[in-house]
């Protein structure tokens, strides 16, 4: 990942130069020979970037070089940063200056512009010298020329329902019978574990389970919680007061709130999602369940989870894990996300990479999705070759939906890999607001109006209807995504 950050960076710089204010401004200061020289250097070093992109995935100083680049990028942001705020102060201050000080009129011009020029020049010397000495420790990267490259190298849930299901029929019918007959239990309410590695589609079978219709008129009470990493009682229990209460109250303790939620609970046949639980505290979790004994018998709490421990310390000796799609359906999965249909019978060509895909991905969902996503705009067979051939499948210490997401990751314009990266600072499980995120994007300074000849704003939409449309946002991420303006 470090030649994309290096190559968003590189262009960030790039746009800055090619600023027509800022270079006016840098001629009067006298430092235009010396960015002229800077930005020839990172032009011939940005040549190597398509090669790098290829070689970090496997050769060690071919990462150590980008991060280097990487860091030297920041240090020419930070200085060119310098420069257009001092030129943005000086247009400021100008006229004021001229109005208010007669006395600067017998300055010697060279005396005005003597502190700028003077205090970045060593500056620039000492970027100039370093970007130099970077490009001649050049790792064994070679100029691709202005052929297109190839690349060769939890999300926030919620209980809506996917459109592109496929499969998981044996699984429903067993998992149903469970919800709606089950078996007898001395508690009112009994755990329904849906066990599996990460990808392999835990958090679907449970929206299909939570939205059949059978499940809705059966039960009186649902709620659906995305546990994630951090298991918060109080805020568990106040996700759950949320969906099944229909006063909206403000509780100031886990006391109170569990008394107002056993009273919701009492006597009504209730069913609870807990989307993927990682904590495995007992005592946790006997503490959250307390106001589940009020329920009425045959409520059900549906939990999703990797991690087995806690089963086991409430009574599950053993589990059955949920399987990986079958190829079949692997394949009508990938067929579905890569061009649109339902199998491969009108693309006979692209079969055989197409069951190399299902192998590579192990016939995980979530990673056949990231890859069918991709295939997208490679409608050749050559092109499906290249991204099955990549070496980023060998990755060591790497599951079948890692490299899938790096290879989408990897494919994505310099523009685009930036402002994701970005939204990697946020939290796990963020719901992102569409027009916060924009705005947030144009304040660090990644929307350049004048290279889009549109506003800002539109051209953040773009990017981010880009984005949402490839497997990097859950489509319940982003809050009300497309409602254009």
């Amino acid at each position: 990942m470090a030649e994309a950050a290096a190559a968003a960076l590189v262009k960030v710089i790039f746009d800055k130069l090619a600023d027509e204010a800022f270079k006016k401004y840098a001629r009067s200061q006298n430092i235009h020979s010396e960015l002229k020289e800077l930005g020839i250097t990172l032009s011939q070093i940005q040549a190597l970037l398509n090669d790098a992109s290829n070689k970090e995935i496997t050769d060690e100083s071919v990462r150590l070089w980008l991060n280097r680049l990487q860091h030297l990028a920041y240090d020419i942001d930070d200085m060119l940063d310098d420069v257009a705020t001092e030129a943005m102060h000086r247009e400021l201050t100008l006229e004021s200056e001229a109005s208010t000080s007669m006395v600067r009129k017998f300055i010697p011009t060279c005396c005005t512009k003597f502190s700028l020029s003077h205090r970045l020049s060593p500056k620039l010397d000492s970027i100039t010298t370093r970007l130099q000495h970077l490009e001649k420790q050049n790792p064994g990267l070679i100029v691709k020329g202005e052929k297109p490259k190839i690349n060769t190298n939890r999300r926030n849930e919620t209980s809506l329902l996917e459109s592109d299901v496929v499969g998981r029929e044996g699984e429903k019918k067993r998992l149903l019978n469970q919800l709606l007959v089950g078996e007898s239990s001395k508690e009112n309410f009994s755990i329904l574990p849906i066990v599996g590695l990460g990808g392999v589609g835990k958090t679907t079978l449970a929206r299909i389970l939570y939205n059949d219709t059978r499940v809705t008129d059966h039960f009186e009470l649902m709620a659906w919680v995305c546990v994630s990493d951090e298991f918060d009682v109080f805020k568990i229990s106040e996700t759950i007061f949320e969906c099944v209460a229909i006063e909206n109250k403000q509780f100031k303790d886990v006391n109170q709130l569990q008394i107002a939620l056993r009273e919701q609970f009492k006597d009504k046949r209730f069913l609870l999602v807990l989307d993927d639980v990682w904590n495995q505290n007992y005592d946790d979790w006997e503490i959250l369940v307390r106001p589940f004994h009020s329920g009425a018998a045959g409520s059900r709490v549906i939990m999703t989870t990797r991690q087995q421990d806690l089963l086991k310390k409430i009574g599950f000796n053993h589990v059955d894990n949920l399987e990986s799609l079958s190829n079949e359906d692997a394949l009508s999965l990938l067929a579905l996300h890569a061009l649109d249909v339902d199998n491969l019978d009108s693309h006979e060509t692209l079969k055989p990479q197409a069951k190399g895909f299902v192998k590579k991905c192990g016939g995980l969902p979530l990673a056949l999705k990231a890859i069918g996503r991709l295939l997208r705009t490679k409608t050749e067979g050559e092109e499906w070759d290249d991204v099955l051939k990549s070496k980023i499948w060998d990755l060591e210490n790497a599951d079948a939906i890692v490299p899938a997401l790096r290879l989408s990751y990897h494919d994505l314009p310099a523009d685009l890999k930036r402002l994701f990266a970005y939204c990697s600072l946020f939290p796990k499980d963020f719901v992102f607001d569409k027009e916060e995120l924009i705005l947030l994007w144009i304040a660090e300074g990644y929307l350049n109006e004048s290279t889009a000849n549109k506003s800002p704003e539109r051209l953040g939409l773009e990017y981010l209807r880009n984005c949402y449309q490839g497997p990097f946002f859950n489509p319940h991420l982003v809050a009300n995504p497309f409602c254009d303006a």
